[in-house]
Order: C-alpha cells, then structure tokens, then sequence
C-alpha cells in the first residue's frame, strides 16, 4: 500500500495572463508488447474488452502517482508528472508509476488468461506546457523533444523493463536502484542516447557529513542549549529546525548529534531517522526507529531480528512481557502499514523509547518530517506527550521546511536556518571545490549563484565535476527551486515571475507596470513574499531575491514572448524614477504653462519620441519630470550655485563644467551667468509624500543659516531654480 502525503500549500492555479509556462516535467510512455499479433487472433468484443482493462491499470496508477494522461495512442499511454504543479520528485513519482504499472500487467492475466507485457520509457526535460489543458485527456498539453525522447526509450524498453534517460536517472540517483545500459543510437541524434534500467526501490541509506561545518555556529547553540535544558531539568521539548531545501538542516542535525554525547555526565542516546519521499507504508519511519534502536539490518533474516530485539527489549520489561512486545515489533517490522498489528507495534516501541528515556537521556530526531505520513506525526504527539507528564529527559527534533505547518502539543521551538554569510559562502565554496580537484579561481564565479545555502554550493561544484558549465544552474538546485515557486498561489507567482525578467532592485512600481495591473497592487505581495522568506528588503522601497536561482526559474518559466512584454512593459520609465505613467502626466499638465519649463518640455518630447520609436520606452506622449520634489533639509540642490568656497583664489572655478543630475535630456555646457563651484554637500533620501522628518540641529552644518528651499526644473540646457514653493512637496523621486 503508498501512502500519499497531501500537501496542504498546494493550490490551484488561477488564471492570469500566463497561459503556457515553459516547466521541466517528466514524460511517461507505456505501450503493450506485440500488440497487433495478439490484437489479429482476438474477436474485437475481446480486444475492446482488453483495452478497457489495461487502460483503466494503467491510467489508476497514474492517478495515485499524480501523473495527467496526456494521450492515448493505439495501445500506448503518455503521461506527464509535473505539467500544473511540481513537488521536486516529478521523475520519482513517474519511475514508481511505471514500476507499478509493470508489477500490475507484466505476466499477470488481465482478461481471461491472456496475459500483457508492457515497455515503459521515462524522460525528463522542458516543455511548454498549456495550463488550462493540463488534465487527463487534454490532448497537445506538452510540446518538446522531451515527449520524443520518451517514446524513444519506450522503443529501446525490454519488455517488462523501465528505461530512463539520464536527466531522469540523475533525479532518481539514491531513490531508485539503477542499472546503465549501452548507449542506443537515435535517428538524427549524435551521440548515442545512455539509457538506464529502473531496477526497484533503493535501501534507504546514511548521508555523508564530512568537512568543518562552516558557519552556523549561533544557529547550533541554540539547538544545543534547547536540548541540553530540556535533558538536564526533565522537561521536555519539541524543536523544530527550519529551513529552505538546500540550506544545510540535515547537516546541523549531524553536528548536533555528534556534538551533544552527555548532560550531566551521563550519555545520551540519540534515535535518529530520515523520512524518503512517498513512503511505501505509512509507519515505516517508526520500523526505522526500531531497527536504530535494536540495531537491525535490512538483510538480517527473521531469527535475527527476533534476537536482536529480545536483547534491546530485555532490560526494559519484565521477562513475562518480552515475548508480547517482540512479537508485535516484528509485526511493526515486516509490515509498516496502518493496520491494527502494525499501530499495536507502534505502541510498543513508543512505550518502550519511554522506558528508555527513564533510564538515561534521549533524543528522538526525525528529518524531513514533512515528508511522513500523518500517522508518524500522531506518534510523535503521543511520545512527547507522554514524556511530558512523566517528566523524562526526552527531546523531539523535528526538521522540515517553512511551509510545513504541523499542530505539535505545546509550543514549539522554531530555529530557522538562514543562508550563510557572503564570507562563509565563500570558504564553503573554497573547501568543496579544493576537494573536488577543481580550480578556486571558480569561488567568484560561483558566489552570487548559491544564494548562502550549503547544499546549492555543494550541487554546483558536484555539476562542474561532471564537465558542466559553472554557471549552469544545476538539475538538483533547478527541482528544488521550482518546488518552491510552484508553492506560491497563483498571484504571488505572477509577481515572482515578472519581477524575474527585471535587472537591478525591484520595485513595486515596476512589477505593476510589467503586469499590467494598477498602481499598488503588488505592494501586498512583495511584503508576503518577504515574510515567506523568497524576497528580502534591499533599499526602503526595493526588494531582492533571497536565492538567485529563483529568480532564473521564475524568468525562465515565461514563454519568450511573455517575457519581452514584461521587460518592454518595466522599461516605461527611465531608470531610478519611481513615478508611475499617470504620476508623470499629471506632472507635466502642472508645469506644461509655466515659460521655464515649455521650452524644455518641447525639446524632451522630441528626445523620448526617438527613444520610444527605438524600442526602448512604450509609445505615448514624451513627458519631462521637475524635480520640485526633491528636498533636503539644508541648502539642497542650489548649494552648488552658491559663492566660491573660502580660500579659492583661483578664478578658473568659474569655467568648471558642474554635472547637476536631471530628469530628461544629459545637461548641456553650462553658462558663465549660472555657473558656480560645487560645495560638498550631503544628500539624504526620505520616505515618500507626507513622511518628511524635520531637521534637527545635529544634521545642519555649523555655518549654514537655514532658508526656504527652493524647487528645481530640470530643463534639456540647465537647472533653472524657482522661488520657494508655499506648498509642501508632495515626495521625493527615487533617484535622488
């Protein structure tokens, strides 16, 4: 029996003005071997009878896998697994889809005694993939060689076989037993095609931690400190370490275990497991726990297993009680699932973890448990409540993503892993790269792509071991980063995605504008993806992306159309203006009748008409944006027209070219009538309309007198100042 885990942040896609998206998606192709012989000795009652019997198998096991039937041709079935919403385990679902269908029809009588073999081949790569089509029957939802590559290997299959191709195998690597097969040629490919054999399941097994942490010292003695009180004082606690995939959790969770071997003397004993995607049964992290503590083997035979557990068991019980609680352990043991014996061995190695925790301290960790089923949560509830009222030395560690939200008795200590330091990034990568073999000359390259997290650094330098570019963003890093897109709602994604084909800071403003959508509307969103973690604040109104790799799978994930839309619709304003389309009308209707401005308006509707008509800004009415707006507290911009410093006694300051900033066309040569030496001067930006602070002694120069600060015109030839305004200004442009 599979239990499937639901994910509760999955949510359905809207509809906003992305249609088709660009995905990397797995492509399943299943077709009945020999067919036409067995189809010409069959009545067509038999063959229609056939038919409907092998396509109900087959199309139910995708369902359970969350495949979508694309198509059926002739006796062949294509399905994709992540075309609307990918988990990281798209090519993980489709290999255990296709080992299913073959376990169900390979051999066995599906109608009568007539008896099926079937070939499975499995490809992953991109695609544009329709949205709206993207169900069971909606035909041409994909398009992409990968669909080709797929009906390739299903040609190439042995019958009873699953083939992949190597993107599939390397998204598969330690999840699936694997078997590399001699490459096949493929009609107009050089060179020939590497195929590999999915063979079953792979044992689940240990990760390696070697090399000096880096970092995260503070974030491990938290943890240490959380888990030594709870030891120490007999008051239990949950903790729960959360982090982004790739961010380095597992890893703590070693240094942890390694690190704390006693409190008071006394040796604690530490009961660690890991969670696999889509588990087979639903208690196995539970029969984990119990091998660790028994000290089982997945080859040990049933006489084994019985000593092993009788040994564990013996100085916990008494003697009459031993054989009861190993015999419903073995149970728990050979089938993990939710039935009665296996949820009565649950309860025995729950009691028995207790009776092991009043004996000497304990740490029962549980990694990647938002993996498990809901019945490794409700046994973990059940522990940590029952320790909690007896008041043992126990200590739960949980670790999982942000999104998991989980009900735990009690509160719950939360420590979140955050991306390393730039310097820690960069030690990091030194080490890996210096292990490897590989030049560090490569550490500049790679800093700004990991993002701070350990396991981005540890994919790229593993992707240029096999020969790949630096810069490419590996397949692992890819899986991750578009789980964590494709976890965002609908509008949240939008956002992500326009605010990818942008350069530099983004802001609201322009996201707006490259959507389509009116002023504002983004401001929300930002603000949630910043508390989601995705998006960090860069300037007052700016935002970054917390990992770079996001921000190429969110740009990549737009069609190439799509995506020059977007950038042709940010590009409306000039770098650095943070006024919106209407904001710059409204400007240009205020100043349109004054003499100082008409002239200059008339020579920038020129200059921004030959831009836009290049490509460069969208057509419309050229507008000239005052500076009026623009404050400082002392002197402001007209310092730079005021008399010649102290001391100067050199006239040629008077033929000095000063750059004084605008707002449309560069300044021309000043005139000897305007010209004056530039004072230093410190600018400081302040918040938007109506958040101006007032000036206090200690930001005013000592010799400067405080006076009205008067309004600046940007013109086409110089800035012209105007008598003061009585009115408050009503912001302050970004780029000042």
């Amino acid at each position: 029996m599979i239990t499937f885990v639901a994910d509760t942040q999955r949510t359905n896609r809207p509809h906003w003005p992305v249609p088709e998206e660009r995905r990397t998606v797995t492509v399943l192709f299943a077709d009945i071997v020999g067919s036409t012989a067995l189809v010409d000795r069959l009545d067509p009652e038999d063959v229609r009878a056939l038919q409907r019997a092998y396509f109900d198998t087959v199309a139910a096991v995708l369902r359970r896998w969350h495949g979508v039937v694309e198509k059926y041709v002739g006796d062949a079935v294509m399905a994709l697994f992540g075309a609307r919403h990918s988990d990281g385990f798209d090519a993980y679902r489709a290999v255990r889809a296709g080992l299913e269908i073959q376990a169900a029809l390979d051999r066995r009588p599906i109608l009568g005694d007539i008896t099926l073999r079937v070939r499975v081949g499995i490809a992953t790569g991109e695609a544009v993939v329709d949205l709206g089509g993207a169900v069971s029957g909606g035909h041409g939802v994909a398009s992409g060689a990968v669909i080709t590559t797929a009906a390739r290997l299903q040609e190439y299959a042995a019958p009873g076989a699953v083939a992949l191709c190597a993107a599939t195998a390397r998204a598969t690597a330690g999840l699936i037993t694997q078997r590399q097969l001699a490459p096949v040629p493929v009609a107009g490919r050089v060179p020939p095609m590497p195929v590999w054999h999915a063979a079953g399941l792979a044992r689940p097994g240990t990760e390696r931690h070697d090399g000096p942490l880096i970092g995260r010292r503070r974030e491990l003695a938290s943890i240490t400190d959380q888990v030594t009180r709870a030891l120490h004082e007999r008051e239990p606690r949950w903790v729960s370490l959360v982090g982004a995939s790739g961010s380095g959790r597992s890893r703590l969770l070693h240094e942890l275990a390694r690190g704390l071997r006693t409190v008071d003397g006394i040796p604690v004993r530490w009961c660690v497991v890991g969670c696999p995607p889509y588990p087979d049964q639903v208690l196995a992290p539970v029969a984990e726990l119990v091998r660790g503590v028994a000290g089982i083997r997945h080859g040990d035979g049933p006489a084994m297993v019985r000593d092993r557990l009788t040994d564990a068991l013996t100085p916990l019980y008494r003697p009459s009680r031993v054989a009861a609680a190993v015999a419903a352990l073995q149970s728990l043991l050979t089938t993990p699932d939710g039935s009665a014996e296996a949820l009565a061995g649950a309860a025995v190695c729950r009691d028995a973890l207790l009776r092991m925790a009043a004996h000497r301290p304990l740490v029962v960790a549980v990694d990647d448990v938002d993996r498990a089923a809901p019945a490794v949560s409700r046994f973990l509830h059940a522990l940590f409540t029952a320790a909690a009222v007896r008041g043992l030395p126990l200590a739960v560690l949980t670790v999982h993503q942000p999104q998991w939200a989980d009900t735990r008795p009690g509160p719950a200590h939360r420590v979140p892993i955050r991306p390393l330091a730039t310097v820690q990034s960069g030690r990091l990568l030194r080490q890996l790269l210096t292990r490897a073999g590989q030049t560090v000359s490569l550490v500049d390259r790679l800093l700004p792509l990991v993002g701070g997290r350990p396991g981005h650094a540890a994919a790229y330098v593993a992707s240029i071991v096999r020969g790949a570019d630096p810069t490419a963003l590996p397949d692992a890093v890819r899986r991750h980063t578009v789980a964590e897109l494709d976890r965002l709602d609908g509008e949240r994604r939008a956002v992500l995605m326009a605010a990818g084909t942008l350069s530099g800071v983004l802001s609201g403003a322009a996201i707006d504008r490259a959507l389509g959508w009116t002023p504002g509307r983004s401001a929300p969103l930002l603000r949630a993806l910043v508390a989601a973690g995705v998006l960090r604040q860069a300037h007052a109104r700016g935002y970054a992306f917390v990992a770079p790799a996001l921000r190429q799978v969110a740009a990549e994930r737009l069609p190439r159309a799509l995506r020059a839309v977007f950038a042709r619709r940010a590009a409306v304003s000039p770098p650095g203006i943070a006024h919106s389309g209407a904001d710059r009308r409204t400007l240009i209707r205020r100043n349109a009748g004054r003499p100082t401005v008409r002239a200059a308006t008339n020579r920038a509707a020129a200059t921004l008409a030959a831009v836009g008509a290049g490509g460069g800004w969208s057509a419309g009415p050229a507008e000239v944006v005052r500076l009026d707006v623009v404050r400082a507290r002392v002197g402001g911009l007209d310092a730079r027209f005021a008399a010649p410093p102290s001391g100067a006694a050199d006239p040629a300051w008077r033929h000095r070219r000063v750059r004084t900033p605008t707002m449309a066309t560069p300044p021309a040569a000043p005139t000897r009538g305007t010209d004056r030496p530039p004072v230093p001067r410190r600018l400081r930006a302040v918040a938007p309309a109506g958040d101006v602070p007032p000036a206090t002694a200690s930001d005013r120069p000592p010799t400067v007198v405080d006076r009205p600060v008067p309004s600046i015109v940007a013109t086409g030839a110089r800035v012209v100042p105007r008598p003061p305004s009585r009115h408050r200004p009503e912001g302050l442009a970004a780029s000042a």
